[in-house]
């Protein structure tokens, strides 16, 4: 009986040294925890307000993104995207220091994994963004030249670079959320040549009498001269 009341007490004891050992880090987890909750959501508060002057969310209206978003009643903008992503990325490097200091390893090495991910998202937003601009800038340059020289299916071949440049960027973008899009890629890069391909001898047959033409009005400027 002795021996068995000697084991409690053993066991009692060390569970009580065991938990004044982890009350104070868990204390320093939970001070940790409480700057870095302050200090995320003043990061969120400067990186929105420093998309903002940068007129990012201007850029994304004229891309077309945040309507889309918008589409579904969400009333959301992508700098408050960005600054949220920010934001748990700031409570997350936190959270995976208190991991760290209450020895959970198997937590932080998780948390660590979504902490290197969250950044992505930012960048396929960035991608999306910026690629959509491209596309539309692209699709305005080659219409102006092609009307310019009065080529029969100008509009036809800009918008067709347009969505070209769209559906790339977003193949880009989701290789960059780490989504396996490789055999997509490759079919979309087949089939996209494939179309363009199609196009240039369609144009090719279709346009010999534009061509003909140019060449006609040429010949007929130069004979004025």
């Amino acid at each position: 009986m002795q021996y068995q009341v000697d084991i409690f007490l053993a066991s009692l004891n060390q569970f009580w040294l065991q938990l004044v050992n982890f009350v104070p880090r868990l204390l320093a987890v939970l001070v940790i925890l409480f700057f870095g909750w302050i200090i995320a959501k003043l990061v969120r508060s400067g990186v929105k307000r420093l998309l903002e002057l940068m007129q990012f969310d201007q850029f994304a209206r004229k891309s077309g993104l945040e309507a889309f978003m918008n589409s579904g009643n969400m009333h959301v903008t992508l700098s408050g995207i960005i600054s949220q992503v920010v934001y748990w990325l700031v409570i997350l490097l936190f959270v995976i220091t208190g991991a760290n200091a209450l020895e959970l390893s198997a937590v932080a090495g998780l948390l660590q994994q979504l902490a290197v991910y969250l950044p992505h998202i930012i960048v396929a937003i960035l991608i999306l963004v910026f690629g959509t601009l491209l596309a539309r800038f692209m699709n305005r340059i080659v219409f102006a030249w092609l009307h310019s020289i009065k080529f029969p299916e100008a509009l036809a071949v800009s918008t067709s670079t347009e969505y070209g440049i769209q559906i790339l960027a977003v193949f880009v973008a989701l290789e960059q959320l780490g989504i396996g899009m490789q055999l997509i890629y490759s079919l979309f890069v087949i089939v996209f040549g494939a179309v363009f391909l199609a196009l240039a001898i369609a144009f090719g047959l279709g346009g010999r009498d534009w061509a003909a033409k140019v060449i006609a009005d040429m010949s007929e400027r130069k004979n004025k001269y």
